[in-house]
């Protein structure tokens, strides 16, 4: 995936605050909810990196705004691009398939795996996850319920779940 060339950067407002896409060739790199492109491309592994940002208006854009006017399945899918190993890219695959509204635990996200003893693998797998809502890693939750970690602020994360719980 090294030399993308040119990426797309756009900001939309969301009810959770700014939300940056940055897209290339019509999938999605990376996103979450910052106004600094910055943020964004830190999501990125340095070689998997744009060479040129210009921001511009995105395709996947309408489905965030539609995602937020109630169609949550809007987000399902928006073409993505991700780079990472063999269990990465099967664990970014799974997350595609949790529905809104019924959330994983992190065990649950790892026997979905095939691998119930890698929660930890889990977690990390989440937590390296570049294009944020598109492939809804805010939807794996720690045993009990309680909201674990989440790049873009646990707050966020609450927000997301409650709106998507409500469908």
């Amino acid at each position: 995936m090294t030399g993308l060339g040119t990426a797309t950067i756009q900001t939309v407002a969301t009810p959770d605050g700014p939300f940056t896409i940055l897209e290339s060739g019509g999938d999605v790199l990376a996103s979450g909810w910052t106004a600094e492109p910055a943020d964004i491309l830190a999501r990125l592994r340095p070689a998997v990196r744009p060479a040129t940002v210009e921001s511009g208006r995105t395709d996947a854009a309408a489905a965030v705004a539609a995602y937020y006017d109630g169609d949550l399945a809007a987000i399902d899918t928006v073409p993505v691009r991700q780079s990472g190993t063999a269990m990465q890219l099967a664990g970014w695959a799974a997350l595609r398939r949790i529905a809104a509204g019924d959330p994983l635990t992190y065990t649950a996200f790892a026997a979905a795996l095939g691998s119930p003893g890698a929660v930890r693998a889990a977690a990390s797998i989440c937590a390296r996850n570049a294009p944020a809502l598109f492939v809804p890693c805010h939807r794996v939750l720690r045993t009990g319920g309680a909201l674990g970690g989440f790049a873009w602020g646990i707050d966020v994360k609450a927000r997301l779940l409650a709106r998507e719980s409500h469908a």
